[in-house]
């Protein structure tokens, strides 16, 4: 099904939604064959829209779109015996089963560990919930925008109130680690010839990035807050309005604070300013003296005069903007790919590449997201071979 350094590996991506799908998308996209397994109404992203594109039958979510790259799709009814026997039969040929049920669903359903593992001992299993699979709230439904808001990140993001950040940051994170712990279990199945299960939920993902924010209460006892648009550690660290557009500054050292002195012709040694502690104590004042200085050019103005003073700073980019850039295109980070029923679409794509592949991923050619059982009958047909 392509190149890539998974090119070998059989996935069975029994998950709907996004943390699920996206971890399997991460797999397809490094070359393993992905089989997504859905129910006959499909993922429920499928259905998550505006926007769509087309009509009637042939309608697709482009939520949908972002989350199922490089796999294939075949529909099972796993209420049905007949089809659990499909499932079965997938089991032994698989290396990697991943699922992000309701605790106790695959139980239900006649898969549980055991039965997987009696079906084939090799097989990494991988499991996301929202909360954890055991514990006082393990059976709780988790979404996203109630994981960011339960996990914390909500109360350190935006300025007049807690705010969920633009993508569903908590799902895209679990996912992330979901193939990070399969790609560890399958490196240790290389030395006991046995698989392994893999848990993690959208509340550890929250937890598990937390960073100094979560030290500052771990540690120093100090509860954080709304962090808005400037670094809670770091002055300046943050957005700064012009005559014409907010510029971005990050001065993360004591000789980046130096070359934006020199930059604006400012005393680097002013006692009120003269240390990063100092800095973040008076930023408010620290901010205005910038965004003053700053009305009286536009945003180009001082992007130039801060890049040859070499002060790390960048623009506000909308997403139209961001998938015209150069710098992006040339990263192999828009994919072109050719869709069953909408023809040509452009992705996002992998953010990995490797030194003797330009190729986004590793594969030489991506598979579009698919349509629901456009490769059932392949699939099943492959199985009886």
């Amino acid at each position: 099904m392509g190149e890539g350094p998974l090119s070998d590996l059989l996935v069975l991506d029994l998950t709907r939604a996004l943390a699920g799908p996206h971890a399997g998308m991460m797999l397809g996209d490094l070359g393993a064959r992905v089989i997504k397994v859905e129910s006959p109404t499909g993922d429920d992203t499928r259905g998550w829209g505006p926007p769509f594109v087309g009509e009637g039958t042939e309608r697709e979510s482009t939520y949908f779109m972002a989350a199922n790259r490089n796999k294939e799709s075949l529909v099972l009814d796993l209420k049905t015996e007949e089809d659990r026997e499909v499932l079965a039969r997938l089991v032994e040929r698989a290396d990697v089963l991943m699922e992000n049920f309701r605790v106790g669903v695959m139980d239900r359903l006649g898969f549980s560990v055991e039965r997987l593992h009696q079906l084939n001992p090799g097989l990494v299993v991988m499991s996301i919930t929202g909360f954890g699979h055991d514990g006082p709230e393990a059976r709780r439904a988790g979404y996203d925008q109630i994981a960011q808001g339960e996990g914390g990140l909500m109360s350190i993001t935006g300025t007049q109130q807690p705010t969920k950040v633009g993508v569903p940051i908590a799902d895209l994170i679990a996912g992330m680690n979901g193939a990070f712990g399969v790609l560890a279990a399958l490196h240790e199945r290389t030395r006991t010839g046995r698989g392994r299960v893999v848990r993690t939920s959208l509340l550890a993902g929250m937890i598990g990035v937390h960073a100094f924010q979560g030290t500052r209460w771990t540690v120093a006892g100090e509860v954080p807050g709304l962090a808005g648009d400037h670094h809670p550690s770091i002055a300046p660290y943050g957005m700064f309005e012009t005559a014409t557009a907010p510029v971005q500054i990050a001065c993360g050292s004591e000789n980046l604070w130096r070359a934006l002195c020199g930059a604006l012709g400012w005393d680097p040694a002013d006692p009120v300013f003269a240390t990063n502690p100092d800095r973040v104590a008076h930023r408010d004042a620290l901010v205005a003296r910038i965004e003053a200085l700053f009305a009286g050019h536009p945003a180009e103005h001082w992007l130039e005069l801060l890049a040859e003073a070499g002060v790390p700073s960048g623009k506000v980019r909308s997403m139209d903007d961001v998938y015209t850039w150069d710098q992006v295109l040339s990263q192999g980070l828009l994919l072109t790919v050719e869709h069953a029923t909408r023809g040509e679409l452009r992705l996002p794509g992998s953010p990995i590449r490797f030194d003797d592949n330009p190729f986004s991923g590793g594969r030489a050619e991506h598979l579009p997201p698919p349509t629901l059982d456009q490769h059932g009958a392949a699939i099943r047909e492959w199985l009886d071979s």
